[in-house]
Protein backbone atom coordinates (compact mmCIF):
# COMPACT_ATOMS: atom_id res chain seq x y z
CA UNK A 1 0.00 0.00 0.00
CA UNK A 2 0.94 3.48 -0.79
CA UNK A 3 2.73 5.38 1.99
CA UNK A 4 0.41 8.17 1.54
CA UNK A 5 -2.62 6.31 1.79
CA UNK A 6 -3.00 7.33 5.57
CA UNK A 7 -7.64 7.89 7.30
CA UNK A 8 -7.94 10.88 8.44
CA UNK A 9 -12.01 10.81 8.44
CA UNK A 10 -13.97 8.03 9.30
CA UNK A 11 -17.73 8.64 8.02
CA UNK A 12 -19.54 6.27 10.27
CA UNK A 13 -23.32 5.48 8.63
CA UNK A 14 -25.17 5.02 11.92
CA UNK A 15 -28.65 3.83 10.09
CA UNK A 16 -30.66 3.61 6.55
CA UNK A 17 -33.48 4.34 8.29
CA UNK A 18 -34.80 8.59 7.61
CA UNK A 19 -37.79 10.07 8.45
CA UNK A 20 -37.15 12.36 4.95
CA UNK A 21 -37.27 10.46 1.18
CA UNK A 22 -35.67 12.85 -0.54
CA UNK A 23 -35.29 12.07 -4.21
CA UNK A 24 -31.36 12.53 -4.23
CA UNK A 25 -30.74 10.21 -1.08
CA UNK A 26 -27.69 8.16 -0.87
CA UNK A 27 -28.97 5.17 0.70
CA UNK A 28 -29.07 2.19 -1.76
CA UNK A 29 -31.71 1.80 -3.55
CA UNK A 30 -32.45 -1.90 -1.65
CA UNK A 31 -31.88 -0.26 1.38
CA UNK A 32 -34.77 -1.93 3.14
CA UNK A 33 -33.29 -5.33 2.37
CA UNK A 34 -30.41 -3.91 4.94
CA UNK A 35 -31.88 -4.43 8.19
CA UNK A 36 -29.03 -5.13 10.75
CA UNK A 37 -26.77 -2.20 12.26
CA UNK A 38 -23.88 -2.44 14.08
CA UNK A 39 -24.83 -2.49 18.14
CA UNK A 40 -22.96 0.17 20.12
CA UNK A 41 -20.17 -2.17 21.23
CA UNK A 42 -19.42 -3.04 17.61
CA UNK A 43 -19.47 1.14 17.02
CA UNK A 44 -17.28 1.78 19.73
CA UNK A 45 -14.75 -0.55 19.39
CA UNK A 46 -14.44 0.65 15.32
CA UNK A 47 -13.94 4.71 16.81
CA UNK A 48 -11.25 3.08 19.12
CA UNK A 49 -9.66 1.22 16.30
CA UNK A 50 -9.69 4.08 14.03
CA UNK A 51 -8.32 6.76 16.04
CA UNK A 52 -5.29 4.16 16.43
CA UNK A 53 -5.16 4.36 12.83
CA UNK A 54 -4.77 7.57 13.05
CA UNK A 55 -8.74 9.26 12.09
CA UNK A 56 -8.61 12.72 13.59
CA UNK A 57 -12.24 13.78 12.41
CA UNK A 58 -15.80 12.04 12.83
CA UNK A 59 -18.95 12.68 10.74
CA UNK A 60 -21.71 10.95 12.32
CA UNK A 61 -24.17 10.45 9.16
CA UNK A 62 -26.65 8.12 8.31
CA UNK A 63 -29.76 8.15 6.91
CA UNK A 64 -30.14 10.16 9.96
CA UNK A 65 -28.26 9.32 12.42
CA UNK A 66 -30.99 10.71 15.23
CA UNK A 67 -32.62 7.47 14.98
CA UNK A 68 -30.62 5.52 16.57
CA UNK A 69 -31.02 5.45 20.75
CA UNK A 70 -27.56 4.99 21.57
CA UNK A 71 -26.53 8.22 19.83
CA UNK A 72 -25.16 9.66 22.97
CA UNK A 73 -22.95 6.71 23.96
CA UNK A 74 -21.14 6.58 20.68
CA UNK A 75 -20.56 10.45 21.08
CA UNK A 76 -19.24 9.90 24.69
CA UNK A 77 -17.05 6.94 23.67
CA UNK A 78 -15.41 9.21 20.29
CA UNK A 79 -15.49 12.43 22.87
CA UNK A 80 -13.36 10.09 25.55
CA UNK A 81 -10.92 9.47 22.36
CA UNK A 82 -10.55 13.46 21.60
CA UNK A 83 -12.20 12.89 17.90
CA UNK A 84 -13.53 15.88 16.20
CA UNK A 85 -17.22 14.59 15.70
CA UNK A 86 -19.43 16.04 13.27
CA UNK A 87 -23.41 15.48 13.72
CA UNK A 88 -24.91 15.51 9.65
CA UNK A 89 -28.60 15.23 10.33
CA UNK A 90 -31.84 16.68 8.87
CA UNK A 91 -32.73 17.48 12.54
CA UNK A 92 -35.84 15.21 12.31
CA UNK A 93 -36.12 13.88 15.45
CA UNK A 94 -34.29 16.00 18.01
CA UNK A 95 -35.03 17.96 20.99
CA UNK A 96 -33.02 21.14 22.39
CA UNK A 97 -32.04 18.73 25.46
CA UNK A 98 -30.82 15.84 23.56
CA UNK A 99 -28.31 18.32 21.45
CA UNK A 100 -27.43 19.89 24.82
CA UNK A 101 -26.37 16.43 26.02
CA UNK A 102 -24.41 15.55 23.05
CA UNK A 103 -22.29 18.71 23.10
CA UNK A 104 -21.60 17.56 26.85
CA UNK A 105 -20.64 15.11 25.66
CA UNK A 106 -18.22 16.17 22.80
CA UNK A 107 -20.31 16.51 20.29
CA UNK A 108 -18.04 19.42 18.72
CA UNK A 109 -19.84 21.13 15.48
CA UNK A 110 -23.31 19.87 13.58
CA UNK A 111 -24.58 20.22 9.78
CA UNK A 112 -28.45 20.63 9.07
CA UNK A 113 -29.63 20.10 5.37
CA UNK A 114 -32.54 21.72 4.01
CA UNK A 115 -33.99 21.35 0.67
CA UNK A 116 -35.46 24.60 -0.42
CA UNK A 117 -35.48 28.51 1.25
CA UNK A 118 -39.31 28.13 0.81
CA UNK A 119 -41.39 26.17 3.30
CA UNK A 120 -43.97 23.61 1.22
CA UNK A 121 -40.81 23.31 -1.40
CA UNK A 122 -38.67 22.17 1.11
CA UNK A 123 -41.57 19.80 2.44
CA UNK A 124 -41.88 18.31 -1.27
CA UNK A 125 -38.78 17.68 -1.80
CA UNK A 126 -37.95 16.03 1.88
CA UNK A 127 -41.36 13.99 1.33
CA UNK A 128 -42.25 15.05 4.54
CA UNK A 129 -42.98 18.33 6.34
CA UNK A 130 -40.06 19.47 8.13
CA UNK A 131 -39.13 22.88 7.33
CA UNK A 132 -39.71 24.86 10.20
CA UNK A 133 -38.31 22.21 12.63
CA UNK A 134 -35.09 22.55 10.89
CA UNK A 135 -34.77 26.77 11.22
CA UNK A 136 -35.94 25.79 14.88
CA UNK A 137 -32.74 22.82 14.79
CA UNK A 138 -30.39 25.79 13.37
CA UNK A 139 -31.11 27.99 16.25
CA UNK A 140 -30.72 25.55 18.79
CA UNK A 141 -26.99 24.77 17.15
CA UNK A 142 -26.05 28.54 17.49
CA UNK A 143 -27.66 28.92 20.96
CA UNK A 144 -25.35 26.42 22.10
CA UNK A 145 -22.13 27.69 20.55
CA UNK A 146 -21.31 24.79 18.15
CA UNK A 147 -20.54 25.74 14.82
CA UNK A 148 -23.31 25.37 12.33
CA UNK A 149 -23.06 24.08 8.55
CA UNK A 150 -26.11 24.43 6.67
CA UNK A 151 -25.96 21.89 3.83
CA UNK A 152 -28.30 22.14 0.47
CA UNK A 153 -28.40 19.77 -1.89
CA UNK A 154 -29.01 21.53 -5.29
CA UNK A 155 -31.19 20.45 -8.54
CA UNK A 156 -32.89 21.85 -10.98
CA UNK A 157 -36.22 22.74 -8.63
CA UNK A 158 -33.96 24.55 -5.92
CA UNK A 159 -31.15 25.97 -8.04
CA UNK A 160 -32.83 29.39 -8.64
CA UNK A 161 -33.15 30.09 -5.93
CA UNK A 162 -29.42 30.20 -4.35
CA UNK A 163 -29.65 34.18 -3.32
CA UNK A 164 -32.50 33.05 -0.63
CA UNK A 165 -30.48 30.26 0.46
CA UNK A 166 -27.58 32.58 1.10
CA UNK A 167 -29.43 35.12 2.59
CA UNK A 168 -31.40 32.07 5.00
CA UNK A 169 -27.85 31.31 5.55
CA UNK A 170 -26.88 34.61 6.77
CA UNK A 171 -30.30 34.60 9.44
CA UNK A 172 -29.89 31.62 11.18
CA UNK A 173 -25.66 32.34 11.85
CA UNK A 174 -24.27 29.60 10.10
CA UNK A 175 -20.34 29.21 9.87
CA UNK A 176 -20.40 27.48 6.99
CA UNK A 177 -23.14 27.03 3.76
CA UNK A 178 -22.66 24.26 1.52
CA UNK A 179 -24.21 24.64 -2.04
CA UNK A 180 -23.53 20.88 -3.18
CA UNK A 181 -24.68 19.96 -6.61
CA UNK A 182 -26.09 16.40 -6.49
CA UNK A 183 -24.24 13.18 -7.06
CA UNK A 184 -25.28 11.51 -9.44
CA UNK A 185 -25.84 8.07 -7.80
CA UNK A 186 -27.88 6.14 -6.01
CA UNK A 187 -31.34 7.79 -5.70
CA UNK A 188 -30.02 10.57 -7.51
CA UNK A 189 -29.21 8.50 -10.49
CA UNK A 190 -32.65 7.48 -10.41
CA UNK A 191 -33.85 10.61 -10.48
CA UNK A 192 -31.02 11.92 -12.87
CA UNK A 193 -33.47 13.44 -15.39
CA UNK A 194 -35.76 14.69 -13.20
CA UNK A 195 -32.67 17.21 -11.13
CA UNK A 196 -30.21 17.64 -13.51
CA UNK A 197 -30.29 21.16 -13.60
CA UNK A 198 -29.43 23.68 -17.18
CA UNK A 199 -25.98 24.73 -17.73
CA UNK A 200 -27.39 28.54 -17.72
CA UNK A 201 -29.00 27.62 -13.88
CA UNK A 202 -25.40 26.69 -12.58
CA UNK A 203 -23.64 29.23 -14.13
CA UNK A 204 -25.89 31.67 -13.00
CA UNK A 205 -25.66 29.90 -9.35
CA UNK A 206 -21.69 29.92 -8.97
CA UNK A 207 -21.79 33.75 -10.16
CA UNK A 208 -24.09 34.26 -7.10
CA UNK A 209 -22.23 32.29 -4.88
CA UNK A 210 -18.61 34.10 -5.53
CA UNK A 211 -19.89 37.04 -5.13
CA UNK A 212 -21.75 35.71 -1.87
CA UNK A 213 -18.08 34.31 -0.82
CA UNK A 214 -16.33 37.21 -1.46
CA UNK A 215 -18.77 39.56 0.72
CA UNK A 216 -18.75 37.07 3.31
CA UNK A 217 -15.52 36.27 3.53
CA UNK A 218 -14.41 36.16 7.16
CA UNK A 219 -18.24 35.81 8.58
CA UNK A 220 -19.14 32.42 6.64
CA UNK A 221 -17.74 30.41 4.27
CA UNK A 222 -19.89 29.76 1.20
CA UNK A 223 -18.79 26.25 -0.86
CA UNK A 224 -20.11 26.18 -4.32
CA UNK A 225 -20.04 22.61 -5.29
CA UNK A 226 -20.25 22.10 -9.57
CA UNK A 227 -22.27 18.67 -10.29
CA UNK A 228 -19.91 16.50 -12.04
CA UNK A 229 -21.99 16.74 -15.33
CA UNK A 230 -20.94 20.07 -16.49
CA UNK A 231 -17.28 19.65 -14.67
CA UNK A 232 -14.33 19.98 -17.22
CA UNK A 233 -12.51 17.34 -15.61
CA UNK A 234 -13.88 14.49 -12.97
CA UNK A 235 -13.77 15.02 -9.17
CA UNK A 236 -11.32 12.38 -7.25
CA UNK A 237 -13.21 9.76 -5.51
CA UNK A 238 -13.52 10.48 -1.86
CA UNK A 239 -9.94 13.10 -2.31
CA UNK A 240 -8.97 9.30 -4.10
CA UNK A 241 -9.74 5.93 -3.43
CA UNK A 242 -8.82 4.85 0.01
CA UNK A 243 -6.42 7.43 0.65
CA UNK A 244 -7.54 9.70 3.11
CA UNK A 245 -11.86 8.61 3.88
CA UNK A 246 -13.00 6.07 5.61
CA UNK A 247 -16.72 4.24 5.23
CA UNK A 248 -18.19 2.13 7.67
CA UNK A 249 -21.69 1.46 6.68
CA UNK A 250 -24.85 0.58 9.06
CA UNK A 251 -23.83 -3.27 8.99
CA UNK A 252 -20.21 -3.01 9.48
CA UNK A 253 -18.74 -2.77 6.03
CA UNK A 254 -15.51 -0.99 5.60
CA UNK A 255 -15.54 0.81 2.33
CA UNK A 256 -13.80 3.95 0.99
CA UNK A 257 -16.70 6.02 -0.29
CA UNK A 258 -20.68 5.17 0.55
CA UNK A 259 -22.15 2.88 -2.38
CA UNK A 260 -18.62 1.31 -3.28
CA UNK A 261 -20.18 -2.27 -2.08
CA UNK A 262 -22.38 -2.13 -5.03
CA UNK A 263 -19.58 -2.72 -7.20
CA UNK A 264 -19.27 -5.88 -9.03
CA UNK A 265 -16.31 -8.14 -8.25
CA UNK A 266 -14.75 -6.24 -4.84
CA UNK A 267 -15.14 -8.03 -1.78
CA UNK A 268 -15.38 -5.69 1.10
CA UNK A 269 -14.65 -6.94 4.80
CA UNK A 270 -17.00 -6.62 7.93
CA UNK A 271 -15.91 -4.89 10.99
CA UNK A 272 -17.40 -6.97 13.06
CA UNK A 273 -14.86 -10.09 11.69
CA UNK A 274 -12.09 -8.08 10.76
CA UNK A 275 -9.87 -5.05 12.71
CA UNK A 276 -10.30 -1.81 10.76
CA UNK A 277 -6.40 -1.70 10.75
CA UNK A 278 -6.07 -4.63 8.70
CA UNK A 279 -8.83 -4.04 6.09
CA UNK A 280 -7.34 -0.29 5.52
CA UNK A 281 -4.18 -1.76 5.02
CA UNK A 282 -4.73 -5.54 3.42
CA UNK A 283 -8.31 -5.41 2.42
CA UNK A 284 -8.67 -6.02 -1.87
CA UNK A 285 -11.55 -4.16 -1.96
CA UNK A 286 -9.39 -1.13 -0.56
CA UNK A 287 -6.57 -1.77 -3.24
CA UNK A 288 -7.78 -2.50 -6.41
CA UNK A 289 -8.48 1.67 -6.91
CA UNK A 290 -5.70 2.83 -5.13
CA UNK A 291 -3.20 5.22 -6.26
CA UNK A 292 -2.16 4.83 -9.97
CA UNK A 293 -1.00 1.53 -11.15
CA UNK A 294 -4.07 -0.01 -12.13
CA UNK A 295 -5.58 3.38 -14.02
CA UNK A 296 -6.24 2.78 -17.87
CA UNK A 297 -5.62 4.85 -21.01
CA UNK A 298 -6.24 7.82 -20.97
CA UNK A 299 -5.65 8.11 -17.59
CA UNK A 300 -2.30 6.25 -17.23
CA UNK A 301 -0.41 9.20 -18.34
CA UNK A 302 -2.61 12.63 -17.73
CA UNK A 303 -0.83 15.41 -15.76
CA UNK A 304 -4.19 14.93 -14.27
CA UNK A 305 -3.94 11.50 -12.67
CA UNK A 306 -2.79 12.35 -9.11
CA UNK A 307 -5.30 14.85 -8.92
CA UNK A 308 -8.71 13.52 -10.06
CA UNK A 309 -7.07 9.26 -10.03
CA UNK A 310 -9.53 8.69 -12.93
CA UNK A 311 -12.45 9.67 -11.25
CA UNK A 312 -15.52 8.39 -9.49
CA UNK A 313 -15.38 4.58 -9.63
CA UNK A 314 -19.04 3.96 -8.92
CA UNK A 315 -20.21 6.79 -11.53
CA UNK A 316 -17.43 4.88 -13.78
CA UNK A 317 -19.90 1.63 -13.26
CA UNK A 318 -23.00 2.99 -13.21
CA UNK A 319 -22.45 4.82 -16.19
CA UNK A 320 -20.61 2.43 -18.53
CA UNK A 321 -20.72 -0.68 -16.60
CA UNK A 322 -16.70 -0.86 -15.99
CA UNK A 323 -15.75 0.75 -12.47
CA UNK A 324 -12.04 0.45 -13.82
CA UNK A 325 -12.87 2.70 -16.59
CA UNK A 326 -12.03 6.26 -16.63
CA UNK A 327 -15.12 8.23 -15.39
CA UNK A 328 -17.33 9.50 -18.11
CA UNK A 329 -17.26 13.25 -17.18
CA UNK A 330 -13.57 13.47 -18.46
CA UNK A 331 -13.68 14.80 -22.36
CA UNK A 332 -10.82 12.29 -23.25
CA UNK A 333 -13.39 9.13 -22.02
CA UNK A 334 -14.80 7.57 -24.95
CA UNK A 335 -17.75 6.99 -23.04
CA UNK A 336 -17.89 11.10 -22.73
CA UNK A 337 -21.04 10.95 -25.09
CA UNK A 338 -23.17 9.34 -22.31
CA UNK A 339 -22.40 12.57 -20.05
CA UNK A 340 -23.75 14.62 -23.08
CA UNK A 341 -26.57 12.58 -24.01
CA UNK A 342 -28.22 12.98 -20.39
CA UNK A 343 -27.79 16.85 -20.21
CA UNK A 344 -29.74 16.39 -23.38
CA UNK A 345 -32.06 13.94 -22.08
CA UNK A 346 -32.96 16.33 -18.36
CA UNK A 347 -33.44 19.34 -20.94
CA UNK A 348 -36.22 17.86 -23.20
CA UNK A 349 -37.64 15.56 -20.79
CA UNK A 350 -39.37 16.77 -17.85
CA UNK A 351 -40.34 14.00 -14.83
CA UNK A 352 -41.50 14.07 -11.68
CA UNK A 353 -39.44 12.44 -8.68
CA UNK A 354 -38.91 9.17 -7.55
CA UNK A 355 -39.40 8.67 -3.64
CA UNK A 356 -38.71 5.60 -1.86
CA UNK A 357 -41.13 4.27 0.80
CA UNK A 358 -40.22 1.16 2.46
CA UNK A 359 -39.69 -1.73 -0.42
CA UNK A 360 -41.32 0.37 -3.13
CA UNK A 361 -41.23 4.00 -4.81
CA UNK A 362 -43.91 6.51 -5.59
CA UNK A 363 -43.96 9.43 -7.50
CA UNK A 364 -44.53 13.28 -6.62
Amino acid sequence: MNDECRPYTLIAELTYRCPLRCPYCSNPLDHARHENELDSGAWCRVFREAEALGVVQLNLTGGEPLLRDDLEVLIEQAGRLELYMNLITGGIPLTFERLARCKALGLRSVQVSIQSARPAESDRIAGAPSFHRKLEVMQWVTALGLPLTLNVVLHRDNIEEVPDLIALAERVSADRLELANTQYLGWALKNRAALLPAREQIERARTVAADAKARLRGTMDVLFVTPDYYSPYPKSCMDGWGRRFLVVNPEGLALPCHLAHGLPGLRFDNVARRSLADIWHHSDGFNRFRGEEWLPDPCRTCDRRRADFGGCRCQAFHLTGDAGATDPVCPLSSDHGLIEAARVQAAERPVSFEYRTGRSVVQS
